[in-house]
C-alpha cells in the first residue's frame, strides 16, 4: 500500500541545507564505489522504486505492467532507464562543488519530467528515499551516521532543484 505524502512535509522537504566539503568528499567516495556498479545498482533502485510505489509505473509505457521483480531485472528498457538515471545522479555527484552545473543538470531533469513526461515532482522525493535505502543496504560499511546525513542532504539537494525546475516550467508560458 503506498503511503502519501501530506504538504506539510513536502514543505519541510523543500528546504536544502548546504552540503559541508566533507560532506561532498563522503557522498564522492560512497559514489564512486556506487556507480562502479552502476547499472545494478541502478536497476535494483528502479525495481524496489516500482515495487514499493507501483503508481510510479503508470510515466513508462514499456515496464507499467510488469509485476514480477524477475521480469523487470531483466526487460532493456528498465536497464537503459537505469543507467539514465544513474548517469544523471553521477553528472551531480561528480560537480558537487559547481553548484550552477547541478542546478542546470538538475533543471534539465525537473523540466523535462514536468513538461514531457507529466511526472508528479513526489515520485523523485520517493525515488532518491528508495536510492538511499539500496545504497545503505549494498555497502552497509560505508553507509555509517556520517555517511546516512551527507546522503540526506544530497537526496534533498537533487529534489529541491527538480521541483523548482517543476515551479518554473509552470510559470513560464513559453513552455
Amino acid at each position: 500500500m503506498e503511503k502519501v505524502q501530506g504538504e506539510m512535509e513536502i514543505e519541510r522537504w523543500e528546504r536544502s541545507e548546504e552540503i559541508s566539503d566533507a560532506e561532498k568528499k563522503v557522498i564522492q567516495e560512497i559514489w564512486s564505489r556506487v556507480y562502479a556498479n552502476c547499472e545494478d545498482v541502478g536497476v535494483s533502485i528502479l525495481i524496489r522504486f516500482f515495487v514499493n510505489f507501483p503508481s510510479a509505473k503508470q510515466y513508462f509505457s514499456q515496464f507499467k505492467h510488469m509485476e514480477d521483480p524477475l521480469e523487470m531485472e531483466r526487460s532493456l528498457q528498465l536497464r537503459k532507464h537505469a543507467r539514465r538515471v544513474m548517469g544523471a545522479i553521477n553528472t551531480v555527484v561528480e560537480n558537487l562543488n559547481d553548484s550552477e552545473k547541478v542546478s542546470s543538470v538538475l533543471a534539465l531533469v525537473g523540466k523535462a519530467h514536468a513538461l514531457k513526461h507529466k511526472v508528479e515532482p513526489i515520485y523523485f522525493k520517493k525515488l532518491t528515499g528508495v536510492m538511499l535505502e539500496v545504497i545503505a543496504e549494498e555497502y552497509p560499511n560505508d553507509f555509517t551516521p556520517e555517511a546516512h546525513g551527507a546522503w540526506t542532504k544530497m537526496k534533498t539537494l537533487i529534489y529541491t532543484h527538480v521541483t523548482a525546475a517543476y515551479k518554473e516550467s509552470q510559470r513560464d508560458p513559453q513552455t
